[in-house]
Formats: C-alpha cells, sequence, structure tokens
C-alpha cells in the first residue's frame, strides 16, 4: 500500500509570510560525531559568523521571531557560538540548543546561562550501543554533559533516534534520561525512507531499519512501557503518547512494505524556516529551499520570493514525497505557537 496523509485540512490560499515564530539557525555544517544516520561529519566545512547573524537581527524583530533553535552540525564547534547566543539572548529571543553532547561538559555552566532549553542526541544506553551507531567512544563523556548541564540549572532534555540497534532499550531510555537529571525524552525513528535527509550524498545502504521480525518486539516494548510508565507518560516526562510512539512501529512496518506510512500532519513550513550555514532558507529540515540566496542578504525576502511561496504550497498540497514519509511532522494551530509551545515545559516534575 502506498503512503497516505490526512483528509484535506482547511488551509489558506498561498500567502507571504508576515509571522516566522521560530527560526533553526545551523552555526555550522561540521560536526565531531560519526554517526551511521548522517553526512555532515564527512562534508561539512561552513561555519556562521557573527556579523552574519546581527545583520539577520532586525529581520528576526520584523518577523516577531521568539524562539531560535540553534543546530548544525555541531553547534558548539563554532567558535563564536557563544557570542552568537549571547547576541541572540540580548535581543529578547528564547534560545534552544541541540546537540551531540560531545562537547558539553567543557561547557555546561555557560550553555546553561544562555539556553532556555538543551537537547542532546543520545543513541545508545550504553557504551557499546553508543559506539556502533555515534561512531565514537564518547559515551560517559556526553552522560557527563547532560549531568553538569542539568546541574548548572539547565532544562535538558534527551533526543533519541530509534533503529535497529537500539529500539530494545527504549524503556531504558527512560530510566537513563531520569538518571542524568533530564527533564524530558523524546523518540524519532530513523530517516531511511528519504535517501539525502541529514546532509547524506553517498550510498545509503546501511541496515539501520527494523527488519518483519523486530515489529512484534517492539510493539511489545511498547505495550510495556505504557504498562509501567504511566506516570512518565502523564508528566511528559516521555514526550510522546503510547499511541504517538506506535507510529514508529507503523514506520517501521511500511519500510518493511507491510503497510502504509504514518499519516502526516504538518505545517511546520507555515511559521517556521531553516537557516543553514551557508544562509540557504528551507522550509523544514527535510525539503531544501530555493537554491538562489536574495542579494541583499534579506531574511523576509527569501522567505516570499515566488520560488518559496511556490514550495510551501507544493507542501501544502501534498505534491512533495517527503512529507508521505517524514519521520518529525509537526502541526501548531495559530494560538500554540508562542515560546512556550516550542520549549521543554517547565512543569514536568523533576
Amino acid at each position: 500500500m502506498g503512503a497516505r496523509t490526512l483528509p484535506a485540512q482547511p488551509w489558506p490560499e498561498a500567502s507571504p509570510l508576515r509571522r516566522l515564530p521560530l527560526v533553526t539557525l545551523y552555526l555550522t555544517e561540521r560536526c565531531n560525531s560519526r554517526c551511521v544516520t548522517c553526512d555532515y561529519w564527512r562534508h561539512g566545512r561552513a561555519d556562521v559568523d557573527l556579523a552574519s547573524v546581527a545583520r539577520m537581527l532586525p529581520h528576526l524583530a520584523q518577523l516577531k521571531t521568539q524562539v531560535a533553535l540553534i543546530s548544525g552540525g555541531e553547534p558548539l564547534l563554532n567558535p563564536q557560538w557563544s557570542q552568537i547566543a549571547a547576541l541572540l539572548h540580548a535581543h529578547g529571543l528564547r534560545l534552544w540548543l541541540l546537540t551531540s553532547g560531545l562537547s558539553l561538559a567543557k561547557h555546561a555552566r555557560q550553555a546553561a546561562g544562555l539556553f532556555d532549553a538543551i537537547t542532546v542526541s543520545l543513541d545508545g544506553t550504553d557504551r557499546e550501543t553508543y559506539v556502533a551507531i555515534r561512531g565514537l567512544d564518547a559515551f560517559d563523556k556526553v552522560c557527563e554533559g547532560i549531568r553538569a548541564a542539568a546541574s548548572a540549572g539547565a532544562a535538558v532534555s534527551v533526543r533519541v533516534t530509534v533503529q535497529r540497534a537500539n529500539y530494545r532499550q527504549l524503556s531504558g531510555f527512560v530510566a537513563l534520561a531520569r538518571e542524568l537529571g533530564a527533564r524530558q525524552v523524546s523518540f524519532i525513528a530513523v530517516d531511511v525512507a528519504n535517501p539525502h535527509a541529514f546532509s547524506r550524498r553517498d550510498d545509503f545502504t546501511a541496515d539501520l531499519a527494523l527488519a518483519p521480525a523486530d515489529l512484534p518486539i517492539l510493539a511489545g516494548i511498547v505495550d510495556g512501557m505504557e504498562r509501567d510508565l504511566g506516570e512518565e507518560f502523564r508528566s511528559r516526562m516521555i514526550a510522546e503518547s503510547p499511541r504517538r510512539l506506535r507510529r514508529l512501529h507503523q514506520y517501521f512496518a511500511a519500510v518493511c512494505g507491510l503497510g502504509p506510512y504514518p499519516p502526516v500532519r504538518c505545517n511546520v513550513f507555515d511559521y517556521s524556516a531553516v537557516i543553514g550555514a551557508t544562509g540557504r532558507v528551507s522550509p523544514c529540515f527535510f525539503i531544501p529551499g530555493p537554491s538562489q540566496a536574495p542579494a541583499d542578504d534579506s531574511l523576509p525576502q527569501a522567505l516570499n520570493s515566488d520560488a518559496m511561496i511556490d514550495l510551501r504550497e507544493q507542501i501544502r498540497s501534498g505534491g512533495r514525497p517527503e512529507c508521505l514519509r517524514c519521520v518529525c511532522s509537526l502541526w501548531r494551530d495559530p494560538g500554540e505557537r508562542d515560546a512556550g509551545d516550542f520549549l521543554i515545559r517547565r512543569s514536568i516534575s523533576a
């Protein structure tokens, strides 16, 4: 069966973006991990500089941007990361750091003072699994960074990319996140359906997805989590609901050719944009924006060029195949686009 989307929504007609509550800034294309799922570490070269971010500030103010997700590559590799974060913070933006965590222990106190939320990618609950997926013997160092940032007062969450090498550890990630002082753990399926996600350029043949024999095991694990971790779901220590976690099973079943991909409901392109380290503006993580940047380096112009408006309309009308197989679709109603809706909820129990 083919992929499917949810029934048609009452979308507004194509129009310029006047507000951009959330922006993602890639500070660098470089990375100090060696993940099997990603090629940034193989090919990344570019860094953003402080001056280019300073030129962007009037545009972010014009677009009423509230939250900047600082990502990459590994953003802490940018030698000006702290100056950039301080500049954005001083201009009233709330900041969210997405990091591999390899350098977090070294910068924990400074990062805790600059970022309203820190999300650390952690794909194993033990050294062996971490090395197999992330390509480095750094499990203890990353755990040290999470502990240090949490101890310094940061709202830290853990993000797990679920794949064949670690899916049996799902409940273990919840226990580990709590032990390290993280406020939340979230799960996302490894993207194997879109070959060029995460800057992948080379042939993508790694055996990352679950096999048919793994699917009933995963189903049993999620059932067990729903039975045994009710408080963690209620408190949002686990970001997803049990129903949302079962989408992992549906996604991997689709990859195995055993059913449709989960229905996708997403409008992230209507309230957010991704700005790459080279200045390229894209509607989301997975769909590249027009290659031609505006001559005057204007973010509003880039968002509202004819090419970008046409691209958003393609997405809105279901014309992009990447969307049908998306692993991280995001929907926000207009009334749910305040800063607090993009960050870790601080009401989560410790």
